[in-house]
């Protein structure tokens, strides 16, 4: 398991939960006003933690080649730390190269239905990529499968969604180097019995890999039942995303992600004038009750989900995800309802709940 240590009067110790789709929160939009992008990701670092958060990947939607040129290099890797808060593990670009028919909250007008197939062309469109972490590409696209090779080969974790892709064009996606699925069920053919889509990389016995997928458990964007479904199908590759965008923290109004305008009611973001989700408000910790309540798992392979899962997607396991000796010490304080009480980076507190009355006092 990840490593839930011990409880303290009812409240749990869990490692720091990692986040590998989060578009933004507390009004900072990781797609958009590059000119005050480094101030609010120095802001984000230090709210992130109050929802247990202490390593995550700031994500881009859909943009033009300027805005990547621009935002990429404020996005920088680094560790996380009692005075900046937390980690940041690398941008996940997601997209242009994505199906204009399952575009989501993606502005069609940026999405590129041709990929890259050199390194060059991909630096001249993104700038340098070295603090790209993940990219999101449908595998269909033509040159699809080309690009993943080059990105694997330098260092980025190539993910496939928005996507039409048969189970055959989906399994070649993995093969050729992808190892994650962008928020499963989500912008993505429905299962099929007799073509199971991306959703069938959950039980494909054709993969040279093993492959991880994310999941938004926020109580909208996926049903109970398809949690549960995921969840006994094939429980050791479950990533627990938010996919949270810029409203998380804030409440109702209007907001965007990247160059589209949001209307956030309730626990509900979409695209203005439409029923289109444009991410979530949820939060990590929200997220993990709700994976663990309606999918039928322990707390701990909950806290897998968010912890240990991840970590082993981005490559970091020897730092982040588990309570092991060696490890950052980064870790959480939860009670039993996974609120959180306390969240420690280093072994350093750098959030505490006002409502927490224990051994920090």
């Amino acid at each position: 398991s990840s490593g839930i240590n011990a409880e303290y009067g009812g409240k749990i110790i869990v490692p720091g939960f990692i986040e590998a789709q989060i578009n933004g929160g507390f009004g900072v939009d990781f797609s958009s006003n590059v000119e005050t992008l480094e101030a609010g990701l120095a802001m984000f670092r230090k709210e992130i933690t109050r929802n247990g958060i202490t390593g995550f990947c700031p994500t881009m939607i859909t943009s033009p080649s300027e805005v990547y040129k621009k935002a990429l290099p404020l996005l920088r890797k680094q560790r996380g730390n009692v005075v900046q808060g937390a980690a940041v593990l690398g941008a996940h670009v997601e997209g242009p190269f994505i199906n204009s028919d399952k575009n989501g909250a993606h502005p069609k007008e940026y999405i590129m239905d041709k990929c890259m197939s050199s390194l060059e062309d991909i630096v001249e469109f993104f700038g340098p990529i070295n603090n790209v972490t993940i990219m999101t590409i449908a595998p269909e696209l033509t040159g699809a499968l080309q690009m993943i090779e080059v990105l694997v080969k330098n260092n980025v974790i190539c993910s496939i969604g928005h996507s039409t892709a048969n189970i055959d064009e989906a399994e070649a996606g993995v093969n050729c180097g992808g190892t994650f699925i962008t928020h499963l069920f989500n912008a993505m053919q429905p299962f099929h019995h007799r073509d199971p889509g991306i959703v069938g990389i959950l039980s494909s016995v054709k993969l040279n890999r093993k492959c991880y997928y994310g999941i938004i458990a926020d109580g909208l964007h996926t049903h109970p039942a398809a949690l549960r479904i995921a969840n006994r199908t094939n429980a050791q590759s479950a990533v627990l995303v938010t996919d949270a965008m810029a409203a998380m923290g804030l409440g109702d109004g209007s907001h965007c992600i990247g160059s589209q305008s949001v209307t956030v009611t309730g626990k509900k973001a979409v695209i203005s004038g439409t029923e289109t989700l444009a991410g979530s408000v949820a939060t990590m910790n929200s997220c993990v009750e709700n994976f663990m309540r309606n999918s039928g798992c322990t707390l701990v392979e909950a806290v897998n989900c968010a912890t240990k899962h991840p970590a082993q997607l981005l490559k970091c396991a020897d730092l982040y995800g588990t309570l092991d000796f060696g490890t950052a010490a980064d870790f959480v304080i939860i009670d039993t309802d996974i609120n959180v009480l306390a969240t420690f980076i280093g072994g350093d507190c750098v959030y505490k709940s006002d409502n927490f009355v224990g051994f920090l006092d």
